[in-house]
């Protein structure tokens, strides 16, 4: 006897996150290449999907790894599964957090 929930495949896609002023919660835009029904011309098409950060690593511009789950709520059905890559907005405050703590001073001249 198998269990179906063992041989069902994983949902995972690859997306940028746009918002994470949530607690736990992150909106991850999701772009796919569609071609126009009648003309042909590949359109790029965006989907914003809510994903589940537990710890609340992901930031604006992260590129992450979302995994499709349980629902968590109404509108969260995904979870973060892994940061791809840091994007350039969290670099920079990653950085400016990490020389303030060392004592130095950051001029804004």
């Amino acid at each position: 006897m198998t269990n179906d929930r063992s041989r069902r495949r994983q949902v995972v896609l690859h997306g940028t996150v746009v918002s994470d002023k949530m607690d736990k919660t992150v909106v991850v835009a999701i772009t796919r290449l569609v071609p126009h029904p009648l003309y042909g011309k590949v359109l790029r098409r965006i989907t914003k999907v809510k994903a589940h950060d537990e710890r609340n690593a992901a930031r604006v511009g992260d590129r992450v790894k979302i995994v499709y789950s349980r629902p968590i709520s109404k509108t969260k059905h995904w979870r973060v599964a892994a940061i791809l890559e840091q994007g350039e907005q969290a670099a920079q405050v990653g950085l400016a957090h990490t020389t303030l703590q060392h004592g130095s001073s950051v001029s804004s001249e």
